[in-house]
């Protein structure tokens, strides 16, 4: 689906936008950390328990997650989040949050920041949207303030302690 905005044009003349109406799917990952802007990307085909079970090991193997490093994840409600089926990796903990409560989900604050580099364009095929949307992590990875400004919410705590004080990163 294109993804249009408006844009400024000189007065009587109407803006043009060719987009290509296709219904081809590619889903992207994002595992984020709000107080650092680092975020895991992944690109996958669809977005069910099989592969959330994939997103899940491949996050938790990343991030080196285990019975040494305790990792907690804020999930929407998704079918594919909270399925019977799910196997959630050792060092995972999977919070669901309410329903209808994005405002309290840092991620639904990094979708737009993707969309944004999106706008008013037309992709050839989804490999041309891949591209793009790779482009636009990488830019993001380079500058994790951008996200950090958008999701890490004034109530998200820096440091969480465990055990004796010791800070989890």
């Amino acid at each position: 689906m294109p993804v249009l905005r408006r844009v400024w044009a000189p007065i009587s003349e109407r803006p043009v936008a060719r987009v290509n109406r296709k219904f081809e799917w590619l889903y992207v990952y994002g595992f984020m950390h709000p107080p650092s802007g680092r975020v895991e990307w992944l690109f996958l085909p669809k977005m069910n328990t099989q592969v959330m079970n994939i997103a899940l090991a491949e996050f938790a193997q990343a991030i080196g997650a285990g019975p040494t490093r305790q990792i907690v994840l804020l999930l929407d409600g998704a079918p594919s989040h909270h399925s019977r089926t799910l196997v959630v990796p050792d060092g995972l903990h999977l919070v669901i949050q309410p329903a209808y409560s994005p405002e309290i989900q840092p991620s639904e604050r990094l979708w737009p920041l993707l969309r944004e580099s999106l706008a008013n364009q037309a992709f050839t095929d989804l490999d041309d949207l891949e591209d793009k949307l790779v482009d636009r992590c990488c830019y993001l990875d380079q500058h994790p303030e951008v996200i950090r400004n958008h999701t890490h919410f004034h109530w998200w705590p820096n440091d969480i302690s465990v055990g004796e004080g010791r800070p989890v990163k």
